[in-house]
């Protein structure tokens, strides 16, 4: 689930002449996403690369935050035992390939933020089924876990067209990947459950051709939506 962060953290630069400062493990992941992050200045998205000095309990090795209008990619390596547990089945040849993916998936969600439409659904849409609960609280959890479901499975999406725009040749590996790390579910219908989202894209057909990756994905998405309810 995605926040808005307290930037008390060391701020990195992407550029090579601040690499002294990033640890071995970040800077491989750094250099894995770098393709990524290098479309993302080209098309100008506000993105600052933050390092975290001591991870949390619980902290993703790699995640996307916002604050004062910008988009922070955040690294949570330093102190973090399960920093790679997501790629720990994955061959060491193949591990660059899947952290470029993972932060095309990263960069989707600052797309969503950067356009101003966080959390909207398209236009046409709107919600459908009320939710009843005495608890408040409640009902405020289950809304937000819905709207971030809504974001991670945009992502996926981002992450799978932007295989199939760059790494054809990679997709169903790809695909195979993200479908086993997404039907490992504890909960369904929790916030990381994009199994509607990616079961539409097990063909790369879906995804245009003449547009970016972020634009690529929206009827696939918006038929992802219609299943979610």
């Amino acid at each position: 689930m995605l926040k808005p962060l307290l930037l008390c953290a060391l701020y990195v630069s992407p550029l090579a002449s601040h690499a002294a400062a990033l640890t071995a493990l970040e800077t491989r992941w750094l250099t894995a996403a770098s393709p990524v992050l290098a479309y993302s200045q080209q098309i100008k998205l506000p993105i600052d690369i933050i390092v975290q000095p001591q991870a949390k309990p619980g902290d993703v090795p790699l995640a996307m935050g916002f604050d004062k209008g910008r988009c922070k990619l955040v690294l949570s390596m330093r102190g973090n035992p399960d920093a790679e547990k997501v790629l720990e089945t994955v061959p060491e040849a193949d591990r660059a390939l899947l952290i470029e993916i993972m932060a095309a998936h990263e960069v989707g969600h600052c797309w969503r933020y950067a356009q101003g439409v966080w959390h909207a659904l398209p236009a046409g849409f709107v919600e459908t089924g009320d939710e009843h609960a005495d608890d408040a609280e409640m009902l405020a959890e289950s809304k937000a876990m819905r709207e971030n479901r809504r974001e991670e499975g945009y992502a996926d999406l981002v992450a799978l067209a932007w295989t199939q725009r760059f790494h054809p040749a990679k997709y169903d590996q790809v695909y195979a990947w993200l479908d086993k790390l997404r039907g490992d579910q504890p909960v369904a219908r929790n916030a990381h459950d994009t199994r509607v989202w990616v079961r539409l894209a097990r063909n790369a057909s879906v995804f245009g051709q003449d547009s970016s990756p972020f634009d690529a994905v929206n009827a696939t998405w918006q038929r992802g939506l219609l299943s979610d309810e």
